[in-house]
Formats: C-alpha cells, structure tokens, sequence
C-alpha cells in the first residue's frame, strides 16, 4: 500500500480566500452569513438567511474559451484547484498533465441556471438561453470535469456528486486510488453555487433557520436555541500526493492521510442514523489501524439541525467518549454543502498544524439531548493532536469519515 499525504490546499469561502483571512475572521468572531434580499420576491420561501461568497471574481487570466463550459460552481471549483496546485508548486508543471494527476470532486448539482433553462424548454417549449455549454455547466460533474479540461489532467476522473460528502468522499476516494497504486496525484475536493433552490429543499422539512432579522446569530450547531440550518457557497480542493512522489521532488507536506470510511444508512433519505454514523468512524480508525483514543479532535458535521445534531454528538460520544473536542465551522460559514467536506478537510489540517482550534459560534447552550462531548466554545483552544477526524453525512443516507496525521516538522 501506499502512503498518501496533502502537498495543496485552498478554498473560497465567504470569509475568505486564504486561512490568513479566514483565521482572523474566526478568531474575531465574525459571520459570513447575512441576510438574502435576492430572495425576497420569493414568497414561499421562509428563511432569507444564506452565507455567499460575494467578492469571488473571475481571474482575468482566464480566457473566454475556458470559461464557456463553466458555471459558478464550476468556476469556484476550478479556481480553488488553480490555488491548490499552486500551493503544492505543481501549477504549469508538466507531472499533472501527463497522466499522473487525477481529479475526484463533486456537487450537489450543477449550476442551476442552466436547470432553469432546461426547465423553461419542458414548461413552455421553448429553447431560449440553451447553447451547446448549457448541459456541460448543468451536469452532475461538471466540477470535475472542468477541472480536469481546465489543466489537462488525463488521469482518473472520479465524479463524487453526493449532497453534504461530495468534497469529503472526492477526498476519500482520491486517498483510495493513490494508496493503492492507481496514479500518484489526484486534486480532489468539492465545491457549490448558492441557490435558492437549495434553501427550499430544507426549507419544505421545516429544517432551515427562521432568524431572518439577526444573521449573526445562526446557524447554531448543536445548541438547544438552534432552529435549523442556514446554506452556504464556496469551494475546497486538495492536492494528494503518494509519499514517495512528493519526497523525490521535495514537497511541502501538509500533513498524511490515514483513514476514511465511508458507509450507508441503507434506511431513510432524509434521516440520519447514529449506527452507520460511528460505523463509518469506525471503518476510518480500522482503514488507519488506530484506536478511538488516538484521535484528538473531531471536526463535527454540525448541520444545526435537531435530528443530525443529535444523532451525529451521540454517535461520537459513543465511539470517543464525553471527553472528545468537538466543533462546527457550518457555524461561521452555512453550511456549504458539496463543499464542507473539503473545506472543513483544510480547516481540520490547518487546526492541527497551528496546535489551534476553531470553537463552535453562537453555541451558547448545549442541547441536552446531544450527546456528552468536550464542545468548543468561546475562544480558540490550544491543544497539541497527532490525529484529527473529520465527518460529513448526507442526504441519501451516506455517511464518510476521514482521518489526517500531523506530519513530523524537521
């Protein structure tokens, strides 16, 4: 088996582009959430609470032609791989376009102006606004598939459209195809376009937040005031590199991946499932040959809604015991859906790196019927940790896990 470690990373989120910004934005407190007055002429529509990226801008090194099969959650994805590569000092070199470099990202779905489109064609026969991009930018995968036309990435494309684990099970499934031999570098993460389509989704479960006149003080994962989630936009993507490859050309590492799990409830669409939640934990911690003691923090899920919060806290209490940290950046960002897996997979390495960890906003009491955990609540803590877990879980019933070791500083 290979070894698999993090040479790249970066994100877009809507607090910022780099974790300079984003660590000075946590630690001061702030929210990227605010209220939505695009959604107003959308009556039905009961939250107005959304955390959108709003100074993302197309790199004006970018050219029309690239640009034509790209929609904003295209257009997020490949931007932040563009960073990630460049982070790994891979961008431009010869190694990525070769064969060797693979892309495994997904989305919720694909730009939803496009569905739009393709919808106003089924509603009133007509084509207007359909051009020959207009599926590319609507698809499933057109994250990873513009990734990978974008930087003439020849090796495996593997398509990871799974609602709340897109970025984290691209990660997984990337870490998979690298530890056993497929190909030595895979970019991989994920990525989603804020829509208000997406808020109605959980808007009709009675799971979106109400507290439309004070953003700043929602979502509130696992606290017994919460009253739902509130969505988010943004991108993460990292670059993995076999062991070996990285040390010959002399990397930077960021830090080793050593276990992901990924399971099934095989039950429900919509609700979640403490059994198969710690399984996939469990599959993590057997995939890196480690005890439930090794690991040092968990990077919660953390939806702010009661049934995931309740079941994912007490899944982890049952495997870690009370005395496992615990925390959610949805707390500060939304939740970002295709992207949280690959954005809370950054902030989970870069927490580790800096012996500093982000608290839960707004968490001021802990709901009782959450399991027993060491939350994280107020300022940063200090701690020193070997191995972090982050978890994601989404609709459909999947639940991934994944495991990241510090790597040794000389």
């Amino acid at each position: 088996m290979k070894r698999v470690v993090v040479t790249g990373m970066a994100g877009i989120t809507s607090l910022g582009s780099d974790w300079a910004s984003i660590e000075a934005n946590l630690r001061a407190g702030k929210s990227g959430i605010r209220y939505m007055h695009e959604w107003d002429r959308f009556t039905e529509l009961n939250t107005r609470l959304g955390g959108p990226v709003d100074d993302f801008a197309v790199p004006k090194h970018w050219t029309r032609k690239q640009l034509r099969s790209m929609g904003r959650v295209a257009k997020l994805a490949v931007r932040a791989a563009e960073q990630a590569l460049d982070d790994a000092g891979l961008l431009g070199d010869e190694s990525i376009t070769d064969g060797r470099m693979g892309v495994a990202c997904g989305s919720s779905t694909g730009s939803t102006e496009e569905i739009k489109a393709f919808g106003n064609m089924l509603l009133n026969s007509v084509a207007d606004g359909l051009n020959a991009n207009s599926y590319v930018r609507m698809m499933p995968h057109t994250t990873a598939a513009n990734i990978s036309i974008f930087f003439g990435l020849k090796g495996r494309l593997i398509p990871t459209s799974s609602a709340c684990t897109s970025g984290s099970q691209g990660i997984g499934y990337a870490y998979e195809a690298i530890k056993f031999g497929r190909l030595p570098l895979m970019l991989a993460g994920g990525a989603e376009e804020l829509c208000p389509t997406e808020a109605m989704v959980f808007d009709a479960l009675y799971a979106t937040s109400l507290k439309n006149d004070t953003p700043q003080r929602s979502p509130r994962p696992y606290d017994s005031g919460r009253d739902g989630l509130v969505i988010g936009e943004g991108a993460g993507m990292l670059v993995l590199e076999e062991l070996e490859h990285a040390l010959a050309r002399g990397a930077h590492i960021h830090a080793e991946i050593v276990g992901f799990g990924s399971n099934a409830d095989g039950q429900h669409a919509t609700k979640p499932e403490l059994v198969t939640m710690r399984g996939a934990m469990q599959l993590a911690l057997a995939d890196a040959n480690l005890e439930p003691a090794a690991i040092g923090y968990v990077n919660g899920h953390g939806t702010a809604t009661e049934q995931g919060d309740i079941a994912e806290s007490l899944a982890t209490s049952s495997l870690f015991g009370a005395q496992m940290p615990i925390s959610s950046q949805k707390s500060f960002l939304g939740h970002t859906l295709g992207a949280c897996g690959a954005l809370e997979s950054w902030f989970s390495i870069e927490m580790m790196n800096r012996d500093s960890y982000v608290p839960t906003l707004n968490l001021d009491d802990i709901d009782p019927a959450c399991g027993e955990l060491d939350y994280l609540r107020g300022e940063f803590r200090s701690m020193s940790n070997h191995y972090v877990m982050n978890n994601n879980f989404a609709f459909g019933g999947v639940n991934t896990s994944l495991i990241f070791r510090r790597w040794p500083r000389s």
